[in-house]
């Protein structure tokens, strides 16, 4: 099975999560818990996680799959994996609850610990994002199709850099990464995933994670964003591990859309 062959079959299964989550939430009516991490899942998570989970099985039976919404597999059995589903079915939960509507359903294939199909469904606008691996990174919106390409700086041009940041995250932590915050213009958005895709697309040049996150977060908006010609690395600038540990807890990350500039001397701490 070539990624190619079925890309379209996991942007449907995408938008048809997609859809649910956006009539859960225009309805309004949706119940809302706290998972014992201390981080929320509302019936839209389990709504849209229930649908990926039984489509992508139809689809490739053979092929195991890890969600956001059922992490509960031991890593010895895990690291037998070649393949397989890396999955939220709700990025952005919290946004969700908040009602700011920056929220997606991201979905990745996971081959040899690394991602190599991507993409990523906004439920609100319905833009989709989607990378494979060697065949490009492309924004599907409003029935137009675009390749996407992140922006290219040189070092010269580092002390304007637009930062990607949430809404829900002290600007003050990331910027004192920076060392010339002071001419950082800040781009405020939610979901990391959605950060991720504005540098992909050139809208930022960089975004900087800090606190926890999974690999669910990561793994499709790494190759999105790579695939567009950027890096999603640790905020160490080491690559991102996939299935490789015990714990699916990502480090502090940083996306980039030029990753031949010297992050390690624009970066304070790195």
């Amino acid at each position: 099975m070539k990624p190619e062959d079925i890309i379209e079959q996991i942007i449907d299964i995408a938008t048809q999560a997609g859809q649910e989550i956006r009539s859960i939430y225009q309805n309004g009516n949706f119940e809302r818990e706290i998972k014992s991490d201390n981080t929320p899942v509302t019936s839209a998570d389990l709504a849209a996680n229930e649908i990926i989970c039984r489509k992508l099985a139809e689809l490739t039976p053979d092929i195991p799959i890890l969600s956001e919404e059922a992490v509960n597999i031991p890593l010895s059995d895990r690291q037998h994996w070649q393949r397989y589903w890396l999955v939220d079915p709700l990025d952005g939960t919290g946004e969700f609850i908040a009602g700011s509507g920056d929220f997606s359903v991201i979905i990745a294939l996971v081959e040899h610990n690394r991602p190599i199909v991507g993409v990523v469904y906004v439920p609100m606008t319905q833009v989709c994002y989607y990378a494979i691996a060697g065949l490009g990174a492309y924004k599907r919106d409003n029935g137009q199709e675009l390749r996407i390409k992140s922006n290219s700086l040189t070092q010269q041009q580092t002390d304007q850099l637009r930062v990607a940041v949430s809404r829900r995250q002290d600007p003050k932590s990331v910027l004192k990464l920076f060392n010339h915050a002071k001419h950082c213009e800040l781009v405020v958005l939610g979901g990391a995933a959605l950060k991720s895709c504005l540098v992909a697309e050139g809208r930022a040049d960089c975004y900087v994670r800090l606190g926890p996150t999974g690999e669910w977060d990561t793994g499709a908006a790494q190759i999105i964003v790579e695939e567009a010609g950027g890096a999603l690395m640790d905020i160490n600038l080491q690559p991102m591990s996939y299935n490789e540990r015990e714990t699916l807890e990502n480090p502090n990350f940083i996306v980039v859309g030029s990753p031949n500039l010297a992050w390690d001397e624009i970066l304070t701490q790195s």
